[in-house]
C-alpha cells in the first residue's frame, strides 16, 4: 500500500524543519517535497546535516504531493495556501492565517486585510482536544499558535465547567526558537543570554486566538492578560494561567484542590497528548515531544485557580501538533509517529 505524499513548504524555517525531522520517522506519509526560497537548489542535507538521511533537495515550487504544511511567515502563507485549497489538496497552515473566524481581526492584529475571508469559515482550529470530530472531514487546518496551545489547554477544562470569572491572567516564558529563524538584534545570544525580558505588553497576536477557543468553551466575555516573555533556552513554553474562582463551584480547602484535579483528569482522559501531572512540570519534561504537561491548583488564601502548563513550542506548538492534525484528516490513528520521548537531560 502506498504511503500519503506529503510537503513542506518553507522547510528552511525551525517549524519547517522540525516537520521534516518528525515526518521522517512516520509510518504512514512519504515526505515528497520541500521548499525553501533561500535555499532552492540545494541539498537538505546541505543546509541540514541532521536530515542527511532525506535525500531531499528543496525547490523553489512543490512537487506532487496529496497534503500540504506551509510553514511560511504569516501573510505570505495565504498567498501560498490559497491555490492549493482551490485545487482540491489537504493543508495544513502552520503561520496564523486562518486561525481567526473574524477577518476584521487581521488588520489590527497582523497588520494586513485578509486575501480570503471566506475561507477562515471554513478552516479548522487544529487544537484535537477540542475540534477532533471537525478535524477528521477538514480540508483546511489552522494549526494553533504556541502560546496558545499551552494557555487554552491549561484553561480549557476550568472554562468548560465554568468555575472561573472570566478576569483571567495568562503568564507565559518562551524559549528563543519562537521568535523564528531569521536574523534580529533581540534574539542574538549576547542579548538573550541570561537575560529574561518581557514584551508585547500592549497587546500580543496570540491574545484574539486564546480569546476566540475561550468563547467557544463558554467563557462569557473574557477579560484575558497576557503578558508573554523571552528566556535564554532554545526550546519550551512555560505558561502561567490565574483567574478568581466562583464562590460554591468547589469545596473549601484540600477537598476543593481534589476535585479541581479530578475535572482535569476527566476532561483530558482519553488525550494522548495531554497529561495531568501530580506535580509542577517543567519544559524540559517535553522536550521534544508532542506532550502538554498540566498542572491545576487552587491559591487557598485569594481563592483563585493557578494552572501551570509546559510544552515544546517546536512540537506540540507547532510541528507535532501539525502532524496530528494530519494523522486525523487521514484517518490515521492520532498518535501516528508522534510517540517519541521527552529528550533529558
Amino acid at each position: 500500500m502506498s504511503r500519503t505524499r506529503v510537503g513542506i513548504i518553507n522547510v528552511t524555517g525551525y517549524a519547517g524543519v522540525e516537520l521534516a525531522r518528525l515526518l521522517h520517522q512516520h509510518p504512514e506519509v512519504e515526505l515528497a517535497s520541500v521548499t525553501g526560497r533561500s535555499a532552492a537548489g540545494q541539498e537538505l542535507m546541505q543546509v541540514f546535516p541532521h536530515l542527511s538521511n532525506l535525500g531531499l533537495t528543496i525547490e523553489a515550487k512543490l512537487g506532487k504531493v496529496d497534503l500540504v504544511f506551509s510553514a511560511m511567515p504569516h501573510k505570505d502563507s495565504a498567498q501560498e495556501v490559497i491555490p492549493l485549497v482551490e485545487a482540491g489538496l489537504k493543508v495544513v497552515d502552520i503561520s496564523a492565517d486562518f486561525r481567526l473566524k473574524d477577518a476584521e481581526e487581521y488588520p489590527r492584529w497582523y497588520g494586513f486585510a485578509h486575501p480570503a475571508p471566506q475561507l477562515l469559515s471554513q478552516a479548522v482550529y487544529g487544537l484535537p482536544e477540542l475540534h477532533r470530530a471537525q478535524l477528521a472531514s477538514a480540508q483546511l487546518v489552522a494549526n494553533p499558535g504556541c502560546y496558545p496551545t499551552g494557555a487554552i489547554l491549561a484553561l480549557a477544562p476550568a472554562v468548560k465547567a465554568a468555575i472561573i470569572a472570566p478576569e483571567i491572567i495568562v503568564d507565559s516564558k518562551s524559549g528563543v526558537s519562537g521568535a523564528g529563524r531569521s536574523l534580529s538584534l533581540q534574539t542574538h545570544f549576547s542579548e538573550v543570554n541570561e537575560d529574561v525580558s518581557a514584551y508585547a505588553l500592549g497587546g500580543h497576536r496570540h491574545l484574539p486566538e486564546i480569546a476566540q477557543e475561550l468563547k467557544l468553551l463558554g467563557a462569557k466575555s473574557p477579560s484575558i492578560t497576557f503578558v508573554p516573555h523571552l528566556i535564554p533556552m532554545t526550546r519550551g513554553i512555560l505558561t502561567t494561567a490565574y483567574a478568581p474562582l466562583l464562590p460554591g463551584k468547589l469545596a473549601s480547602g484540600k477537598k476543593g484542590e481534589e476535585e479541581l484535579r479530578q475535572l482535569y483528569l476527566d476532561f483530558y482522559q482519553d488525550e494522548p497528548f495531554v497529561r495531568v501531572t501530580e506535580a509542577p512540570p517543567h519544559t524540559k519534561h517535553t522536550w521534544g515531544n508532542n506532550m502538554c504537561l498540566v498542572y491545576p491548583t487552587i491559591d487557598q488564601r485569594t481563592e483563585r485557580l493557578v494552572v501551570i502548563s509546559c510544552i515544546d513550542n517546536l512540537v506540540k506548538g507547532a510541528a507535532g501538533q501539525a502532524i496530528q492534525n494530519m494523522n486525523l484528516m487521514l484517518g490515521l490513528a492520532e498518535t501516528t509517529g508522534l510517540e517519541t520521548l521527552a529528550v533529558y537531560p
